[in-house]
Order: structure tokens, then sequence, then C-alpha cells
């Protein structure tokens, strides 16, 4: 049975459809998910929200998030940007847990404004959440609590300034728990490296590259079966480079085989290479080697 789609717009829409009263804020809430149990796990709803959604979960059972689904046995924190889609299944069970929510227009003309896309774990895959030990949850819930404190408060002209700071201060604890899983799965993320090296490897030595064209970061993303976010996060860590970086990278060494051909033009290069425009290859060539594609060659 298609899930029947629900589109929250607004803190105001949120808590209306939630029936958990007046909001204290129209920009921010925090609400404790036992108190919306049944509204949020009825069946056959999916939901579609304009707001970004940090929550930290306890459930018993299976959770679609997009096309994917994830067995949860402990809590993990669940990060939700605006406008993707999160279901729960029938047998789902909340045990615990508390959601932040807040309207992009709180954080619009901030620091946290400008750099929110640098939170890259909110677009990554239900099944690459962050899981938190008792200790981090307190931490964290430190944080939610001063949020909720500050806005359930007398409104002035501080207010946002507090509120969008405690918004950073809970995502760069989330940034050094991330880091911390990722070094506890250090032989499930080498494997992954190690994987990726291969799959990247194997795509430039095809004779297809004029007609597959470049590859982009979801194709091993989704070969991998993670997301591309993911992938790029992961490769950073362990290599100090980006997905992007690494393909660019494998590119200039075929590049560079290939300008060696003296019977081939430099735009010849740039089609076999899978590039449309030849313009486009002499700019990535020449920001990572120094020299366009005609000076490398006549260097050499």
């Amino acid at each position: 049975m298609k899930k029947e789609l629900i589109r929250i717009r607004s803190i105001n829409e949120l808590h209306r459809h939630y029936q958990c009263g007046t909001p204290r804020h129209p920009l921010v809430s925090v609400i404790d998910l036992k108190t919306i149990r049944h509204n949020l796990l009825e069946q056959g709803e999916a939901y579609q929200m304009s707001l970004y959604i940090i929550s930290c979960k306890s459930f018993k059972g299976n959770l679609h998030y997009g096309r994917q689904l994830y067995d949860f046995e402990e809590g993990s924190l669940l990060f939700t940007a605006p406008e993707q889609v999160i279901s729960s299944g029938p047998e789902v069970e909340l045990e615990d847990g508390w959601a932040l929510f807040f309207h992009p227009d709180l954080i619009n003309g901030t620091a946290l404004g400008r750099n929110i896309h640098q939170y890259s774990f909110f677009l990554y895959d239900l099944n690459e959440a962050l899981h938190v030990s008792d200790e981090e949850k307190q931490v964290l819930l430190d944080c939610v609590k001063k949020i909720e404190r500050e806005y359930s408060q007398n409104i002035d002209k501080h207010t946002q300034g507090l509120i969008v700071s405690n918004i950073e201060l809970l995502l760069s604890y989330c940034n050094r728990f991330y880091d911390r899983q990722f070094l506890t799965r250090a032989k499930t993320n080498h494997d992954l490296v190690q994987r990726f090296e291969l799959l990247l490897n194997e795509y430039f030595t095809r004779e297809t590259l004029v007609n597959d064209g470049l590859p982009e970061v979801k194709y091993f993303a989704s070969k991998l079966n993670i997301s591309p976010n993911y992938l790029s996060d992961l490769l950073h860590k362990y290599t100090g480079k980006t997905t992007l970086e690494h393909i660019h990278l494998q590119l200039i060494e075929k590049a560079k085989l290939l300008l060696w051909e003296r019977d081939k033009s430099v735009s010849e290069v740039a089609y076999q290479l899978g590039f449309d425009h030849p313009s486009h290859f002499t700019k990535i060539f020449k920001s990572k080697t120094g020299f366009t594609p005609k000076a490398y060659r006549s260097n050499n």
C-alpha cells in the first residue's frame, strides 16, 4: 500500500499535526517523542518536512528512510535535511527519544546558515546514523535543554543568537562523535576504502570512457551501498581527500599516459577521457598539475 505523504512546512504545522500545544517559538521546537508516539507512528504515513531535524531515538523495529530500511536495536542520532522523506513501518515501537526541529529561517543570515552544508551528515542514509553512548547522549541532551530553556523564556534580541549558538555547539559535538564512530569502525571503513580504490581503478581502465563519461560520486556510492556524502567523508577521514579529488587524481594519471601518445590531439585525449568539452579537461588538468595539457606534453 502506498504511503500517504504528509507535508509539514512550519513549526506551527508540526505542533498542530502532533497535537502538542502552541509552540513557544515560531522557528524552533524540542519535542519529547513519547508524547507524540501515536501520531508519529501511524501506519501508512510518510513525512516530508521543510525543517531540519535532529532526533535521538530508541526504537524496536524497522524504520524507512527514503528507500532504505534500517533495524533499530539501540539509540541512534538521526539527521534530516528539509524536504527529505521519512516513514515508519507498522511494527515500529518507539521506546524513548527527543527531537529538535528548526526552520531554515532561524539560521538565515548567520554563520551557521552559511555553513550548514558542511554538516554533511544531514544527507547521510539512515544506516549511517550516529550511534551514541549514554555519556554522549547526556552531552547532547544538555545542549538541547539549553535551546529549549532559551526559547521558553521571554523572547528578546539575544534569543535567536543564543539558540543558534547552542545548535552550533550541538552540531560540533555530533562532528566529534562521528569522528569517533569512524575510528571505532576502522576495519569496516578500511575495507570500504579498498573497495572504492578497486572500483576507481577498474573504471579508468575501461575502453568505454568516451561513451560512459566521467564517473560521478554517486556511481561509486551506489556500488558500495552508502550515501555519496558518507563516502566522501569516509575517504577524507582516511586519505585526506574527498571522492571527487580521488576521481580527479585518477583522471590526471590516465590523462598523462594518453598525452604521451603524440598521435592524439589534446581534444582527442579529452574526448577519450569522457569529457564533452576539451576546455573542461584543460581546466581540471591545469588546476591539478599547474600546466595545460599542451604545455605538459611539450615539457615531457
